[in-house]
């Protein structure tokens, strides 16, 4: 345990061989974290516990350590021992924090770290003087380089028999401050000089124009990234799959089986698994922003903004955490002190760009905008992404503020601090780690979750069979694989269910076809990806590979535009803005309902975002009709 941003959970994945998420600013643990470590053939459970500065809650995650410490969570025993972590470069603050857990007579140990920074930064310390002036056994650890660790972990070894301090610290805050200055001086303690090189960098990163100019030309620069430097590969990955496919259908000879694994496995998480290069690039270049400390100066400088809408700069950590994905974010918010603005911020984080719409995204900027776009030497597409993202965060925030203005009339703002951590260089490890544990829940999520939905999706398009003579009787050529596809598609179960709905979004532009991959996307967004891809397979079997250009040949097969393309601007424009709003991930519900206690948060989210997301899909499709 410790303050946050102080180390732990490198320490934590040092001790335990995990991958937990680290990062450089305060808010990342956000609920608790279990691992094992094994030392001289005897196994410890270590917890890392979320990052608090005080035993006095303010914030869920803070209260989660309280409540443990103090024994108050009901079937879980206080600890055997506490490891409390401590940055030497601020070390008056570790020591406030430990004068309070040491009044709970539990056998604690010191860990110090930033030992590295604070010789870089003219301070130093004296280890042994440190452990003699407080009682207890004190080891010093640069955990990203994994200095320290052996000794850390025969300090664990040895719990039993570490000492005491012969009385505890005083309580009074006069006495609590002499005694911190005590043990300072005692341990020789030389406070470091401040990073010059982080307050020349700040004048500028933090400055409220430079920075916020600066600021928004990261994040285009990061989106114009997407789209060009993942290219190539992607167009490997999609030659791959064509060829696969072909090769499936030249030695599967059972077409139900071929069409399985063609049309329902390749067409449909096929699709998906060619934005994998876009998925690590957007991962990659978020560790890096990550590692080298500017996500706290991002929070820092949109503390302003959230302000407006009467919210504070963690706030926006969850909104930036949900980037990712919507799950961390809803947990993020449990370093939001105030109640009130936590439910805001709550049902504000979904509206946040999340990876999973980044597939969808991807696909419909590539049918509406040309590859070959340019405005000068900037991609339009990369721009139009950016635009994307940048709509999902104002409109987070903007939710929020009205959740905020309904809930909580009085305006009253609690107020906000956070940590300046010192820019560091990033460590290749810990971003490669930080790139591929998100990776590979993405993958895990296309090889469970995705595949499960697209062979389901595939039967429901492929049942009921129908016999040559049903297919004569209804005016199909039994001979015309295409067309037998098509009609079978069209009238099976999963077209019914979709030309059910078209009433509730024929005024958006959509057909049964991707009402079906709106039903899919509840499961996941991805799916509707997914679905796409194995229509266009199936529709499309002489070119599968390519998606876009297979469902925007798509017409529609009945009523008022019959023989009229689907995928027009209007509708590609209202289908974007229809997933820029809509909640389609029943875990962020689920998640939301754990961390509310209750099922009216939830049901509120998923209703005000899906009327918006029709509307502002009505209003899209509006608009673009007049100019098409």
């Amino acid at each position: 345990m410790g303050s946050p941003n102080g180390g732990k959970t490198s320490i934590f994945n040092g001790l335990t061989g995990l991958h937990a998420k680290t990062g450089n600013y305060p808010g990342v643990t956000v609920s608790r974290t279990y691992g094992m470590c094994q030392i001289k053939g005897a196994n410890y459970n270590i917890e890392d516990l979320p990052g608090c500065y005080s035993l006095t809650p303010i914030s869920p995650d803070e209260q989660v350590v309280a409540d443990l410490l103090g024994g108050n969570v009901r079937g879980i025993e206080s600890p055997d021992g506490l490891l409390v972590v401590a940055d030497s470069t601020a070390l008056r603050r570790g020591l406030l924090l430990l004068a309070e857990v040491l009044q709970k007579q539990i056998p604690t140990a010191v860990v110090l770290t930033m030992a590295d920074e604070l010789r870089r930064r003219g301070g130093s310390i004296d280890q042994q003087a440190l452990s003699r002036a407080l009682g207890i056994p004190v080891v010093t650890v640069v955990a990203n380089r994994g200095i320290g660790i052996g000794e850390l972990r025969h300090l664990i070894a040895d719990w039993r028999n570490w000492s005491v301090p012969p009385i505890d610290p005083p309580q009074d805050p006069n006495e609590l401050a002499g005694w911190v200055d005590s043990v300072l001086d005692s341990a020789g303690y030389q406070v470091p000089v401040p990073d010059e090189r982080t307050l020349r960098i700040d004048k500028v990163l933090l400055h409220p124009v430079y920075g916020s100019i600066i600021f928004f030309a990261v994040m285009f620069v990061f989106f114009q990234a997407l789209f060009t430097w993942a290219a190539p590969l992607q167009d490997a990955i999609t030659n791959l799959l064509a060829m696969l496919g072909d090769w499936v259908s030249s030695v599967v000879t059972n077409s139900i089986l071929s069409g399985l694994i063609v049309n329902g496995v390749l067409g449909g998480v096929g699709t998906v698994l060619t934005f994998i290069p876009q998925i690590v690039l957007m991962f990659l270049l978020l560790a890096l922003l990550d590692s080298v400390g500017y996500m706290s100066r991002a929070a820092f400088l949109m503390d302003k903004v959230m302000s407006k809408a009467g919210l504070e700069g963690r706030a926006f950590v969850a909104v930036l955490s949900s980037f990712a994905c919507a799950i961390p974010g809803v947990m993020a918010t449990r370093t939001i002190p105030s109640s009130k603005d936590r439910i805001a911020t709550m049902l504000g984080v979904p509206l946040g760009t999340c990876s999973a719409r980044l597939p969808v995204y991807l696909l419909l900027v590539g049918m509406l905008v040309p590859s070959d776009a340019t405005l000068g030497p900037v991609s339009v597409q990369g721009i139009v992404m950016f635009l994307l993202y940048l709509l999902g965060g104002v409109s987070a925030m903007m939710a929020a503020w009205v959740v905020k203005k309904i809930t909580d009339r009085s305006g009253n703002l609690m107020p906000f601090y956070m940590e300046m951590p010192p820019y560091r260089l990033p460590r290749p490890k810990s971003v490669l780690l930080a790139m591929w544990e998100p990776t590979k829940a993405y993958l895990r999520k296309a090889g469970t979750i995705i595949l499960a939905a697209s062979v389901i999706i595939w039967a429901l398009t492929a049942i009921p069979g129908r016999s040559p003579q049903e297919l004569e009787a209804a005016g199909v050529d039994p001979t015309d694989s295409v067309a037998v596809t098509s009609y079978t598609m069209e009238n099976s179960i999963a077209g019914h269910i979709g030309k059910a709905i078209e009433p509730v979004f024929e005024p958006l532009g959509f057909d049964w076809r991707v009402n079906i991959a709106l039903v899919g996307s509840l499961v996941a967004r991805e799916v509707s990806v997914s679905t796409l891809g194995q229509l266009a397979a199936a529709s499309d079997p002489e070119d599968n590979s390519q998606v876009a250009q297979s469902i925007s040949q798509w017409t529609y097969t009945e009523g008022p535009h019959q023989g009229e393309k689907v995928f027009t601007a209007p509708t590609i424009v209202a289908l974007m803005l229809f997933f820029a709003f809509a909640l389609q991930c029943m875990s962020t519900l689920a998640v939301m309902r754990r961390e509310t206690n209750t099922w009216k948060w939830p049901a509120i989210a998923f209703g005000y975002m899906f009327v918006l997301a029709w509307v502002a899909g009505f209003i899209g499709h509006t608009i673009m009709s007049l100019f098409s």
